[in-house]
């Protein structure tokens, strides 16, 4: 439905193509703009709702005082690789974990997570590059989730997280049942929730438009084939100048996932080319700029770096093993 409404509106109101560059980055910021902030409105409602009326804290206490040796990293990077999301619309979802207080780095493995790997994303790998390619990116995709999500949790930054976002409304925290009967639901309770919610909002709209623009623009500009002539070279800096290019850019792993045959069959090593896809999908500059409003410049700093040394060293063991 909301592709319906871009392509209606590219094409009915404004009158444009969507073959030519300008179409296409005008249809890509109004697909995702509104998809993304559709997301963050329905998921910080329902967190909110979740929080009002389950005993978050005392999950919150079981989660910190008991010892799931890598399992918690393990299930947030499986939740992850099934949210169907590319990495600005895993951010709603990721937004609403920190205002239920998980654990930071079982957060961060999510968000890791979410965007490398999706079903139909391994579905289209299985068709073009076959079983042992798919297997050895899954793979990679949910140590990179894991291991990042577990370091970032050692280091203990949340204090780097957005005030607005630690800072939660007693009335929400410590909401119960016996106090909130169904017939007050919708006169007490739902203006309460929804007040927060749509205070949350407010503060990150903007920079969903602002990161989602620099994707369009990326989108519809870049001039094709420029990643293949940089990349084809062999050079044992080929992997990190390949995450390098891939920063930039904006795209789901499915969509991606063509850029990468094409890659391939013009001689980019396999290991190069799914480091690049990794990093296009995982390190957007869109989504580090809807970061920024979430993340202090501490913790973007580290997560960006974690995340790229674990793809850089994965594109070399691919470049190995495959």
């Amino acid at each position: 439905m909301i592709s319906q409404f871009a392509d209606w509106f590219v094409s009915n109101i404004l009158h444009l193509s969507m073959e030519t560059p300008l179409g296409s980055g005008v249809h890509f910021f109004v697909y995702d703009s509104v998809k993304i902030l559709l997301l963050l409105l329905a998921i910080t409602h329902f967190m909110s709702l979740l929080r009002y009326y389950l005993p978050i804290d005392k999950l919150r206490d079981y989660l910190a005082s008991h010892k799931f040796y890598g399992l918690d990293y393990f299930f947030a990077s499986i939740f992850g690789a099934l949210t169907p999301f590319c990495s600005c619309s895993s951010l709603p979802l990721f937004i609403g974990f920190i205002r239920a207080r998980i654990p930071l780095g079982v957060t961060f493995a999510f968000l890791i997570t979410s965007p490398l790997i999706n079903e139909i994303a391994l579905t289209l790998f299985w068709a073009l590059f076959g079983f042992k390619v798919t297997m050895v990116y899954l793979i990679g995709g949910l140590l990179v989730g894991m291991v990042g999500g577990f370091v970032l949790g050692k280091l203990h930054m949340e204090k780097y997280i957005a005030d607005f976002l630690q800072n939660i409304s007693p009335e929400l925290e410590h909401g119960s049942h016996k106090d909130n009967k169904h017939l007050k639901f919708w006169k007490e309770v739902f203006p309460k929730v929804s007040r927060e919610a749509r205070g949350i909002f407010k503060k990150i709209a903007l920079y969903v438009l602002i990161g989602v623009g620099i994707g369009a623009f990326l989108h519809g500009y870049v001039p094709e084939g420029f990643f293949e002539n940089k990349l084809a070279m062999k050079s044992i800096f080929t992997v990190p100048l390949a995450v390098i290019l891939a920063v930039p850019l904006y795209a789901n792993a499915s969509g991606v996932i063509p850029i990468i045959e094409s890659l391939v069959g013009k001689g980019v090593p396999i290991g190069t080319a799914l480091a690049f896809m990794m990093a296009v999908v995982g390190l957007s500059f869109p989504e580090a700029m809807i970061l920024k409003k979430i993340l202090k410049l501490p913790l973007l700093l580290t997560f960006f770096g974690i995340v790229t040394l674990g793809i850089i060293i994965l594109g070399y063991i691919f470049n190995i093993v495959l």
